[in-house]
């Protein structure tokens, strides 16, 4: 079943809800509606997959300092999920989900392993080799970070998602310390010297087929 929402496009793939936005869509208002979704998960509704992307917003997870902000006159947003403080921009590739692991395997360690293959693999398309470290959570390649990930767990109900570096626009992450890390060592598809194309097509499958390793 598919059908259009205004610019989004929303399809149901066995149990889950996929939402497909083309414009950007505003931070607040993304996290109103993945919260909603929460709520209606833990009820026993569909899970849910969303494919996005936001105007220039910088946000700050649970383990974020103040330091970390070096340019102040930002706007920070607080959020609950887990994390520092990092960017979203155009250009960069969103993936909010809400996954009920209680339906799954309550295996918070395998849900980020998933996803992590699903960004390694996404990105081999590319032809760019990418790895994970055990001690920063990510996707990392030729020692700089290309993808970040943020989960908050609740009642085994898992949410928030991940961010792929497609094509945005890297200085802006000199005003803050992202993740936690030099903002040097931050890189992108296009930085890569990689020509992105079918972006949500690509993604789409391989995180889909993944979730069923959850």
């Amino acid at each position: 079943m598919t059908f259009s929402l205004s610019d989004d496009k929303i399809q149901f793939k066995m149990n889950i809800e996929l939402k497909i936005s083309k414009k950007p869509v505003n931070y607040k208002k993304a996290i109103k509606l993945l919260e909603g979704k929460v709520d209606r998960v833990k009820k026993g509704g569909r899970e849910f997959v969303w494919f996005l992307e936001h105007p220039t917003t910088y946000t700050a997870g649970i383990r974020s300092k103040n330091y970390e902000i070096l340019n102040k006159s930002i706007k920070v947003i607080k959020t609950n999920r887990g994390g520092k403080i990092t960017l979203h921009n155009p250009g960069q590739q969103i993936v909010y989900f809400v996954i009920d692991l209680n339906r799954r395997k309550k295996d918070i360690k395998n849900l980020v392993k998933q996803i992590e293959n699903t960004i390694m693999s996404f990105l081999k398309i590319y032809k760019i080799n990418s790895y994970k470290d055990s001690k920063n959570i990510g996707v990392w390649v030729k020692d700089k970070k290309i993808a970040a990930i943020g989960i908050r767990v609740s009642r085994w109900v898992a949410y928030h998602g991940f961010s792929i570096n497609i094509e945005n626009d890297l200085k802006a992450y000199k005003k803050i310390v992202p993740c936690g890390l030099d903002n040097n060592k931050i890189t992108s598809i296009k930085n890569e010297k990689k020509t992105p194309y079918r972006i949500k097509k690509n993604l789409s499958k391989i995180f889909l087929s993944n979730l069923n390793k959850i």
